[in-house]
């Protein structure tokens, strides 16, 4: 199998920015917008890697990263967390529930790329 995410994300444009990116780059990107269900989106799909927005309808990425951190296959799975709200709280409470990378809206193109080849090599390596 090849290098697949499952991005959890609500704001069409970014989703469509970066599935276009993630699939110019090799990956099979599935993109889910409600947060109610997506730990069971993420268990189903199986991914290399999880791009997690903060900010969801139904339930909230910082409740998503807790409910996947509790699942056993699933404490491992790199989280890259995007997040309109860059406060050093949020930053701090995203690390201690769980989350391998924390990046603020809005953001570049090749820090997205950056950031998941990079969560996606270290997985690798462990």
């Amino acid at each position: 199998m090849g290098r697949h995410v499952v991005l959890i994300e609500d704001e069409p444009n970014i989703i469509e920015a970066i599935r276009f990116l993630l699939t110019r780059d090799g990956w099979t990107v599935d993109a889910h917008s409600d947060g109610s269900d997506a730990v069971e989106v993420i268990k189903t799909a199986r991914p290399d890697l999880v791009i997690l927005d903060l900010m969801l309808p139904g339930k909230s990425g910082m409740e998503i990263i807790k409910d996947l951190r509790d699942e056993e296959g699933l404490r491992n799975l790199p989280v890259l967390m995007l997040t309109a709200r860059g406060q050093a709280r949020d930053r701090d409470m995203a690390e201690k529930a769980g989350v391998s990378r924390f990046m603020t809206k809005p953001f570049s193109n090749t820090e997205v790329l950056a950031a998941v080849r990079d969560l996606h090599a270290q997985a690798n390596q462990g």
